[in-house]
C-alpha cells in the first residue's frame, strides 16, 4: 500500500530480519530488555543494544530514545514505552508510544522503520485496538509531512498481521 508516497508494508515474521534504518522497541520506562520483542531483539542484536538504551534511561512514556542496532541489519533501535515497570499498558500508552517512536524517527532523519505491535504481548493489550491506534497515528504523522519512506507493521502472529492489514486497508486507501 502506498499512501502520500510512503510504502506501508504489513509483514509476517521476525521483525529482528528485517533491513530497515530502524526497529521499533516496545519498551519498558527502565528500557531492561527482558521478554517479547526486545528480548527478541536483545538476542539478535546483542546485549550491547541493553546496556546502551538502559544508560539513557529511565524515561517517561511518550518518550523515545535510540539506540545502535548492534548485529542486527538496522542502523538503530528506537526504543519506545508501552509500560511502566508494571507491565501493564493501555490505549493511551500505546498511542504515546506510537508518536514518540515516529517524532524519534524524523529527529534521525531515517527512511525505513519497523514496528512490532506494540503493548500486545508482555503487556497483554489487544492486538485489533493495537492495530488500530498504530495506524491512525502513522496516518496523522504521514498527512503532518514526513521523511519516512517503507513503514512495516511486522509480528510474528498471524492474526496481527491480519489486524494490521484490515486497518491498514480501510485508513490508507
Amino acid at each position: 500500500m502506498n499512501y502520500r508516497g510512503v510504502e506501508v508494508i504489513t509483514h509476517l515474521g521476525d521483525i529482528t530480519k528485517l533491513e530497515v534504518d530502524a526497529i521499533v522497541n516496545a519498551a519498558n520506562t527502565r528500557l531492561v530488555m527482558g521478554g517479547g520483542v526486545a528480548g527478541a531483539i536483545k538476542r539478535a542484536g546483542g546485549k550491547e543494544i541493553e546496556d546502551e538504551a538502559v544508560k539513557q534511561g529511565p524515561i517517561k512514556i511518550g518518550e523515545a530514545v535510540a539506540t545502535t542496532a548492534g548485529k542486527l541489519k538496522a542502523k538503530y533501535v528506537i526504543h519506545a514505552p508501552t509500560m511502566e515497570m508494571d507491565f501493564r499498558t493501555d490505549a493511551g500508552k500505546v498511542r504515546l508510544a506510537m508518536r514518540a517512536a515516529l517524532k524519534k524517527a524524523e529527529e534521525l532523519g531515517i527512511e525505513s522503520i519497523a514496528f512490532p505491535a506494540l503493548g500486545t504481548g508482555v503487556g497483554g493489550f489487544p492486538k485489533a485496538e493495537a492495530a488500530r491506534i498504530m495506524v491512525e497515528e502513522l496516518k496523522a504523522h504521514i498527512d503532518a509531512g514526513s521523511k519516512l519512506k517503507r513503514v512495516i507493521l511486522a509480528d510474528i502472529s498471524e492474526e496481527q498481521v491480519k489486524e494490521f492489514q484490515k486497518f491498514v486497508n480501510e485508513m490508507l486507501s
